[in-house]
């Protein structure tokens, strides 16, 4: 479980690397959600870090979803 900070700073990271995408698109959007989440409990913590993982995520649920 992560404290209220931790939480509103993986919501921002999550909001930029998901900014193009509708949040009608719930697959996609839970796909990059659970990769940050496991990246940041692995110990990832730097904003750039998270938000690779979240791109790469993001380009692999373009393909998962089609």
């Amino acid at each position: 479980m992560f404290d209220t900070a931790t939480t509103a700073f993986l919501r921002a990271v999550l909001d930029v690397v998901c900014e193009s995408v509708s949040r009608s698109e719930t697959g996609a959007r839970v796909h990059v959600t659970s990769k940050i989440l496991e990246a940041a409990t692995m110990g990832e913590v730097s904003p750039e870090g998270l938000r690779q993982v979240g791109r790469e995520a993001l380009s692999h649920a373009a393909t998962m979803w089609r």
